[in-house]
């Protein structure tokens, strides 16, 4: 079994800053990419954050220069540190991790995703 779980969401001032944490855990053979994504009321999911196991980073045009994506390949934890918070930057913010397990002997690599964590951010 592998559990994906974020911490670190709350309510913060425009301007302020939250740090967002995700742990991946269980019988986990790799961890390829990690990333952050985000879902406002009456929006599709989308992507804010990504990082390779490599360390190459992407993010969504908005969140450029105010937020960074981080990880710990040791800890199988993803981190998201958002600064200069924007009301528009409240949703539901999701941890996805693309992990490979062994099954029956055999690699199977899936995208496992986190219950989400919020983060309203009011002017």
């Amino acid at each position: 079994q592998v559990q994906v779980v974020e911490s670190g969401g709350g309510q913060v001032q425009a301007g302020g800053s939250l740090r967002l944490s995700c742990v991946a855990s269980g019988s986990i053979a790799a961890i390829n990419a990690m990333g952050w994504y985000r879902q406002a009321p009456g929006n599709q999911r989308g992507l804010v954050a990504r990082i390779t196991s490599a360390g190459a980073v992407r993010y969504l045009d908005s969140v450029e220069g105010r937020f960074t994506i981080s990880r710990d390949n040791a800890k199988n934890t993803v981190y998201l540190q958002m600064n200069s918070l924007k009301p528009e930057d409240t949703a539901v913010y999701y941890c996805v991790a693309d992990i490979t397990v062994i099954r029956l002997g055999r690699p199977l690599q899936n995208d496992y995703w986190g219950q989400g964590t919020q983060v309203i951010v009011s002017s």
